[in-house]
């Protein structure tokens, strides 16, 4: 049977080819037992993961020791970066510590430090000529050397030094946590950032791959829920236990990413472009320094959780100011605990000096600005879109967002709680490949170099190509399906073309898809549902949709609910 396991903050949700879910506390000191714990005694012949040890152990700075070998004078390279500040306005922001200390970076020749774990190789030019990498690399044949050229081929010296050191860095640690999950199945497979499953074996070589291995499976289900429901243009929202998730679909297809900060730290890799905020049920609400009423992005986690979880948490959460305010049902009982207890929610907040309402207000707008920032800030009108609510939270708070930015409506899909362990399930096997192209002027060729990247990506049932472009002079190129597309596109996103200016491409990409052979309409569609007015409480099997007053629920494709603001 197959399987997919999405590891959160919080929990840790299963969900099977025959629609069985499963839902189990995520254990951050050992999160490999808790994948066991989820499956149980099923056999599973493909287990589909989407995994947070990759980000974690990077925002946690728990990865290996590091070497990294450059060209003389490009050992710094990581530590100057470039002249954008953390922080506009804060003189005192301080930039994150390099992952390679001083003493580790070395010029090609020199000798290397021995007590490292792994080594990064990125030389000048190594995108276009990788011949100096792989010299390097075969004098090292003893060490674990991760080579810019195999990770990265772009151009662009801080940011592919940036992504091949956090590789080398994540590796051991990722190597360790996948091989462990290897007798939980016949076959692993692991979601990339940029939504589509590779074998454990590349995930492993290639854990910068995996920094957003989770949320980019919920996008993909997300994005086929709002076009099974009638809504190809909208914004996926999953807000779970530690953070929400916040991308934009388009015609069905989520946005993608050429890179992504993760830490502070550059990434250049394909990517879903999904903006994250600290912000989810298990958030941290607080009267901060200055007065005012804060929440996140410090989470209580699943261990003690919030209050309510009777666990031994004192501190207020969103989730304690949901089930206060009435959103979450006084005889819920969530996976892996007893019945909540209100009380101590109760508790929580008045010992803090706050109000549910006030936590919900303020939870609110932070997700009211992050959906502003994948549609406004992308030159896309929200009203002309719907929200895809999914995650043990997003549910909850959906409509307020959706209300609050004019939004079409509302659609939260049948196994919402566990939307991304869905995705994954569904999920399509991926390989992207990514080249410099070496002369930005001259457009000959483009077309034919595209083929030839498709034949080296392997047979698929779907292949998208695309091509990096700028006007001349600019620092900053987009994506886009071909050069022709892009004059439109710019000025889509920034107000303005330039009508006979040169055009540059800097990058050709391919992703290559085959499908899964269970599709997201496989899965079994609960029941019981009928039309609900709000204010409401629509208790569903893995999560509770909050339906406000004014509103409507009905259940619409793909057996998604469908909330709308009521014309009477």
């Amino acid at each position: 049977m197959r399987a997919g396991v999405d590891t959160g903050g919080t929990f840790t949700d299963v969900v099977f080819a025959d629609g069985h879910i499963a839902k189990v506390l995520s254990r951050p000191d050992d999160p490999a037992s808790a994948v066991a714990a989820g499956l149980g005694d099923a056999h599973v012949d493909v287990l589909a993961h989407g995994t947070t040890v990759a980000t974690n152990a990077l925002l946690e700075r728990r990865g290996a020791d590091v070497a990294l070998v450059t060209d003389p004078g490009f050992e710094d390279v990581i530590e100057i970066g470039r002249q954008n500040r953390p922080s506009l306005y804060d003189p005192f922001a301080d930039r994150p510590e390099p992952l390679v200390p001083r003493h580790r970076r070395v010029a090609v020749g020199a000798p290397l430090p021995a007590d490292v774990d792994a080594v990064a190789v990125c030389l000048l030019h190594a995108d276009r000529d990788p011949s100096g990498e792989l010299a390097v690399a075969a004098a090292l044949d003893h060490a674990d050397v991760t080579c810019s050229h195999q990770i990265s081929p772009e151009f662009r010296e801080f940011e592919r030094t940036s992504t091949t050191v956090i590789n080398a860095y994540l590796r051991p640690v990722c190597r360790r946590y996948l091989q462990r999950l290897q007798a939980l199945a016949d076959a692993v497979l692991v979601m990339t950032s940029a939504g589509g499953l590779v074998p454990l074996a590349d995930g492993a070589e290639r854990p910068a791959a995996l920094l957003l291995s989770g949320p980019a499976a919920g996008v993909l289900a997300g994005a086929a829920a709002a076009v099974a429901a009638g809504f190809p243009d909208a914004v996926t929202f999953d807000m779970g236990g530690t953070s929400t998730d916040v991308c934009l679909v388009l015609d069905g297809r989520p946005a993608p990413a050429a890179d992504r900060t993760v830490g502070g730290l550059p990434v250049r890799l394909p990517s879903l472009d999904v903006h994250t905020i600290g912000a989810g049920g298990g958030s941290l609400a607080r009267i901060d320094t200055g007065g005012a009423l804060a929440v996140g992005p410090r989470s209580a986690g699943a261990d003690p959780g919030p209050a309510c979880y009777g666990k031994g948490g004192t501190e207020p959460t969103v989730t304690d100011a949901d089930l206060v305010a009435g959103r979450i049902p006084a005889d819920a009982a969530f996976p892996g605990l007893d019945r909540l207890d209100a009380d101590a929610a109760r508790t929580a907040l008045a010992h803090a000096g706050i109000t549910a309402d006030g936590v919900i207000e303020v939870v609110d707008a932070a997700m009211v600005q992050a959906v502003r920032g994948v549609s406004v800030e992308r030159g896309v009108d929200p009203r002309g879109l719907a929200l895809v609510a999914f995650g043990g939270a997003g549910p909850l708070h959906a409509c307020a967002l959706a209300q609050a930015l004019d939004m079409r409506a509302v659609v939260v899909p049948p196994r919402a709680g566990v939307l991304s362990a869905a995705g994954l399930v569904a999920a399509p096997r991926q390989v992207d490949l990514v080249r410099s192209w070496a002369d930005p002027r001259d457009h000959r060729g483009v077309a034919d170099a595209v083929v030839r990247l498709a034949r080296e990506a392997g047979p698929a049932d779907e292949v998208v190509t695309a091509v990096d472009c700028r006007y001349e002079g600019q620092s900053h190129e987009i994506t886009v399906p071909s050069v022709e597309a892009f004059p439109a596109e710019h000025e889509r996103r920034n107000g303005y073309a330039r009508p006979g200016a040169p055009i540059e491409v800097v990058a050709l990409r391919v992703s290559a898809r085959t499908h899964s052979p269970i599709r997201l309409d496989d899965l079994p569609v609960p029941g019981g549902r009928a039309t609900a007015r709000g204010p409401a409480v629509l208790a569903e099997p893995d999560c509770t949709v909050w339906v406000p007053d004014g509103w409507t629920a009905e259940v619409g494709g793909g057996g998604s609910w469908i909330l709308q603001r009521s014309r009477s």
